[in-house]
């Protein structure tokens, strides 16, 4: 072969460019992203639609319906759609073609959904776009734990401060934390109390509107000196809309404590999570973009414990289902049956043949052969990922073939 003559005329030329992928292809692979799957881009986008208390037929007759029939004439590229619809929310799936400049189709989608709204019912909220991606998986899961601390403390500090504190890891996504109560202030009425006032609960309603506002004040000038000002439109603190009044009945103010109580509570849940066989949230970490499983797994065990610090003491968060593990059990098998194939092949060959010369050619061309591939694997944009590292694990077979021969 034509290489092979070129090879035997221009030795040291073979063997510069041989120390230079050696010493090339370890800073190459470092910098290439390693992952699980291969980065498949599949052009579909999820739109859901939210709107509670609304039935599944009024939902898509009035929403659901009118928003696919707009799309066929503000979205190119779009192959076809897919809905299905629940009590309180729908979900969309977008279809298109193989060509379409999938970040254009989300813009078109955003707003179309934002043109529709003004006919949609009053109190519907925009949606949610999402890309989807067969590569944005869960890679990290924490469980939030910890002795005296309810669940609706859990739900909170993963839903308002880890959560936010670990969106700044280049390429992690972190969706609302499961399991756990979400915080919300509720107001029990005493609907005997309601009908002996003569009251309902709209006046409720209304009366609380109407007190706790937030209005700008503005400022107050006095000489030389401006002064900001704050107005005491809203409460401070939750006790405090115990003590808004309602309405005068009979001479006598009514006042929210009179028929009912305002306390710190939650919704109804809807969804448990268990850690140890205790009630617990959990926070599933995803990949986003082309960053490397890795490095978004090592960044965020790394602000972990400083994110801890600021937490109370009985806090825990345990990393469950981490999914660099089989990456990296990936990684050592294949690096584990290079170096076997290249000692056992080079053994044969200085046993059998008694040359140091083959042997030392039989111990650098395998793991060349795979620095090589790596190289090209990075150079076209792939990743790292298990379906690569099984097809270099089966490669070296080969290697050892052509090595013998």
């Amino acid at each position: 072969m034509w290489i092979v003559r070129l090879a035997l005329r221009r030795p040291y030329t073979f063997v510069v460019m041989s120390l230079l992928l050696f010493l090339l292809g370890p800073v190459v692979v470092a910098r290439t992203p390693v992952d699980i799957f291969p980065n498949i881009n599949i052009p579909v986008v999820s739109v859901v639609w939210n709107y509670a208390g609304l039935s599944p037929q009024q939902l898509s007759d009035r929403i659901v319906t009118t928003f696919e029939r707009n799309l066929t004439t503000t979205v190119n590229d779009l192959e076809h759609t897919e809905s299905q619809t629940l009590q309180g929310v729908s979900v969309i799936k977008l279809y298109f073609r193989p060509t379409v400049n999938i970040s254009q189709a989300v813009a078109q989608v955003t707003a179309s959904a934002q043109s529709n709204l003004r006919g949609f019912p009053q109190g519907t909220t925009p949606p949610l776009v999402i890309q989807y991606s067969a590569s944005s998986i869960p890679v990290l899961q924490l469980g939030l734990s910890g002795n005296g601390l309810t669940e609706q403390q859990l739900n909170d500090f993963g839903q308002t401060f880890i959560r936010t504190q670990l969106a700044t890891v280049q390429g992690a996504s972190l969706a609302y934390p499961f399991g756990g109560k979400q915080r919300q202030v509720q107001l029990d009425l005493d609907t005997q109390k309601l009908q002996a006032y003569g009251l309902s609960a709209s006046d409720v309603v209304n009366a609380v509107s109407a007190q706790n506002l937030i209005l700008a004040g503005g400022t107050l000038k006095m000489g030389t000196v401006e002064y900001p000002l704050e107005t005491n439109s809203s409460v401070s603190t939750i006790a405090a809309l115990n003590e808004l009044p309602i309405k005068s009945v009979n001479g006598a103010m009514v006042y929210i404590r009179d028929i009912g109580n305002v306390r710190d509570g939650f919704p109804p849940q809807t969804n448990i999570v268990r850690v140890d066989g205790q009630r617990s949230s959990l926070l599933a970490v995803q990949k986003t973009g082309n960053s490397s499983t890795l490095d978004i797994i090592a960044n965020v065990r790394a602000a972990l414990p400083a994110i801890l610090t600021q937490l109370p003491p009985a806090m825990r968060i345990t990393p469950i289902a981490d999914q660099s593990v089989f990456v990296r059990a990936a990684i050592t098998g294949v690096v584990r049956e290079a170096i076997i194939a290249a000692c056992l092949t080079a053994a044969m060959i200085l046993i059998f043949l008694g040359s140091w010369r083959s042997t030392v050619i039989i111990a650098i061309s395998i793991p060349l052969s795979i620095i090589c591939s790596l190289l090209m694997l990075s150079a076209l944009g792939e990743t790292i990922n298990i379906m690569t590292l099984g097809g270099l694990a089966l490669a070296v077979g080969i290697l050892v073939d052509d090595a013998t021969v």
